[in-house]
């Protein structure tokens, strides 16, 4: 409350007036909450400083492997300071696994889509490729990354993408084990005939990247239908070790297996 002292015609009028003293906080407080949520928090802004690290690196390792790729040159491209990289990854290394498990993540969504029968029943090959194509089409630098470090680089990250590959090559082998005439296999066959539907998928993911025009990318998806399609045909012919189920296999439909592998 404040006093005023007015003077009127020689006579003091004094006059209280009431201020409301909660007005200008409250418009502080409200002035504060909408800044509030105008700025993103801590983690949002640690999470857009990490993804800026990780498209750095992938942008850089466009043309070079991971083993002559510097952290300054990461954080440089990132826009932060070298020492801000430490917040986000312990090393070089752990970027680098990063890198993996998100390159690997299209191939695992894709096998997990078509046991989980998202894919075409009647093109259930034609449909997978479709889906490999695009998937590549999203992440061709994730691929390019792995096409690059599978074969040379760090020891750790091939390591790294070999377990990656062995881990879905398992998976897809627990689930092949399912399909009738696939039943008698030993897990030793499982995993040979998973290891050749996921190696195929990888090579024909590294040759998607490599297409530079839409003819070339047509070419590599009918050669990719037939080399899967190779495989699951095959299924029909191989002969369980140990005798048991062969004639199952033997009498189930081309068509039929040829459709359910990769589902």
């Amino acid at each position: 409350m404040k006093l005023h002292v007015v003077k009127e015609s020689s006579q003091s009028v004094v006059a209280f007036t009431t201020v409301n003293s909660r007005t200008p906080s409250s418009r502080r407080e409200r002035s504060g909450r909408s800044r509030s949520r105008d700025t993103p928090s801590r983690e949002e802004r640690k999470e857009v400083t990490r993804r800026a690290i990780i498209a750095a690196a992938l942008k850089l390792l466009d043309e070079r492997s991971f083993s002559g790729l510097s952290l300054r040159e990461v954080t440089r491209e990132a826009g932060i300071v070298p020492a801000a990289f430490y917040r986000h990854f312990e090393s070089m290394e752990a970027l680098g696994l990063v890198l993996i498990d998100e390159s690997f993540r299209t191939l695992r969504e894709m096998l997990r889509s078509a046991r989980a029968g998202k894919l075409d029943p009647n093109r259930v090959i034609e449909s997978t490729v479709e889906i490999l194509v695009a998937g590549v089409a999203e992440q061709r630098e994730h691929w390019r990354f792995i096409g690059r470090e599978r074969s040379s680089g760090v020891t750790v990250l091939r390591y790294a993408i070999r377990t990656e590959i062995r881990l879905i090559t398992s998976e897809l082998a627990t689930d092949l084990a399912r399909f009738p005439g696939l039943n008698g296999w030993s897990t030793e066959d499982l995993n040979i005939l998973a290891s050749l539907f996921v190696n195929s998928m990888i090579i024909i993911a590294e040759a998607i990247e490599d297409a530079h025009d839409a003819a070339a990318l047509e070419e590599i998806k009918r050669t990719a239908v037939k080399q899967l399609l190779m495989i699951a045909i095959g299924i029909n012919y191989w002969q369980p070790e140990d005798g048991e189920n062969a004639a199952e296999a033997e009498d189930a439909p081309a068509a039929e297996v040829a459709e359910t592998p990769e589902s």
